[in-house]
């Protein structure tokens, strides 16, 4: 009878610990304000299946075995890999922070862990990138955020049975989800003990263990225990951001809220579902069309639609977060470069019309959209509207109206209950011409 009283309890404490609401810290708090002004950020994609140039999900892809697969260990040397110019590219392209791939779903580790064998301190090249990649972010004052794959195509003891992919990689043991978790748990707490403050950590995977997307029940197959693996990422490090790629509504625990090839609002991937919500929010997006190094795909966007992705997540209060996969030698293609340094430019000239903004007092248009801070208000025009003249309605008391880059002013005309901008003489320049409203 006690032993079952005993279960009980613990049954119940259980359940009362997981269904307390989180309460961030204020450290965590003021983390989120700075995320959402540093409005822009560089996604990594990289690691040991960029050597076969299909992007990072060519182990599922191809239903390569996990004997198979290994066998590339020996043969992965990037000798061209150097942090202080991927760091540079990224803040020269005036981004305030780097997500880096720690772990992606072929579950090859970029780091030194002690957890498994499968990781690149056990290449020829030896050496610990992401030790490296930490130290530079912190000597050129860029914040580190680290991708984390839930998802494992490789290990024995990952849910694979009930999960939607990894297939074909010829396991038959059966699977142990303490285990995994046990190991994950561990591996989190690598990271975020041996490499200083971590900004972030990316979450991606859950999606493995639901039911396909656009059915009515999207529920987990099994119980993550998000619970445990958040409690534990907020007690080594309380102002470290969580976010979850799940598609879905954000979970008990979450810092921030992701959107995948999507600006909020927006479903044009078939892959957002979720509504915005109030937490900060990030739109991540790829330079070309594959997320890791893809030597087939040629597929770029150029400065002009990476401004204008970077201007239209802010007008709807998001980040971007634009991705780049390196070469297998570590190298970033000429390509990538090209179109961050010259976006950069523009960045380097209008960012105060996007660092530091929330969005405007208009809602995304086809012209653009809008943003602003304290009191200005920035109106971004990518095309020109109809009747070269915006109507913003509301009582505003406006001090003046120039066009950024030039200084010259616009006329406008103060309503009772909106204000009209005249567009006449406003000549539209570069991926996006911005007018600043300066209020009194």
């Amino acid at each position: 009878m006690k032993k079952l009283f005993l279960l009980a309890f613990a049954i119940y404490g259980t359940l009362c610990v997981n269904s307390q609401e989180y309460t961030p810290t204020p450290e965590n708090l003021a983390a989120r304000q700075q995320f959402r002004d540093n409005r822009y950020g560089m996604f990594i994609h990289w690691g040991i299946s960029s050597m076969l140039g299909d992007g990072e999900w060519v182990m599922n892809n191809r239903n390569i075995k996990v004997e198979d697969y290994k066998r590339m260990l020996r043969a992965f040397s990037p000798v061209d890999f150097d942090a202080s110019k991927w760091v540079s590219a990224a803040k020269n392209a005036g981004m305030k922070y780097i997500v880096f791939v720690s772990r992606h779903h072929d579950g090859f580790s970029n780091w030194d862990t002690k957890q498994s064998e499968w990781k690149i301190t056990n290449t020829p090249y030896g050496k610990d990138v992401l030790k490296m990649l930490a130290d530079e972010c912190r000597r050129q004052g860029i914040k580190l955020g680290l991708y984390y794959s839930t998802l494992d195509w490789s290990r024995n003891d990952y849910p694979y049975e009930t999960g939607r992919t990894g297939k074909g990689t010829g396991r038959t043991q059966k699977s142990d989800y303490a285990s995994y978790l046990k190991f994950m748990k561990n591996q989190l707490t690598e990271l975020l003990t041996n490499y200083g403050e971590i900004m972030s950590i990316w979450f991606d995977g859950h999606w493995d263990q639901t039911n396909p997307e656009g059915d009515a029940d999207r529920s987990s197959r099994i119980d993550w225990k998000y619970d445990e693996i958040y409690g534990l990422i907020h007690r080594l490090q309380p102002k470290c951001m969580i976010g979850n790629n799940h598609h879905l509504s954000p979970i008990n625990g979450e810092d921030f809220q992701m959107f995948e090839r999507d600006l909020p609002g927006e479903n044009k991937s078939g892959l957002s579902f979720q509504k915005a919500s109030e937490l900060p929010l990030e739109t991540c997006e790829t330079i070309n069309g594959s997320w890791g190094y893809n030597i087939t795909d040629r597929k770029y966007k150029t400065a002009e639609q990476t401004v204008q992705l970077l201007v239209g997540a802010a007008g709807r209060d998001a980040n971007l977060l634009l991705n780049i996969g390196p070469m297998p030698s570590g190298e970033v293609q000429p390509e990538f470069r090209d179109t961050l340094a010259t976006a950069g430019k523009w960045v380097k000239q209008f960012g105060e019309s996007v660092y530091g903004t929330r969005k405007g007092p208009i809602t995304p248009q086809t012209w653009g959209v809008t943003t602003q801070k304290e009191k200005r208000v920035y109106i971004h025009l990518f095309r020109m509207p109809s009747e070269n003249q915006l109507i913003l309605p509301g009582i505003w008391k406006i001090s003046s109206v120039k066009q950024m880059g030039n200084n010259v002013s616009v006329k406008f005309k103060q309503q009772k209950d909106s204000v009209s901008i005249s567009l006449e003489g406003v000549q539209l320049s570069g991926p996006d011409t911005v007018i600043e409203i300066i209020l009194k």
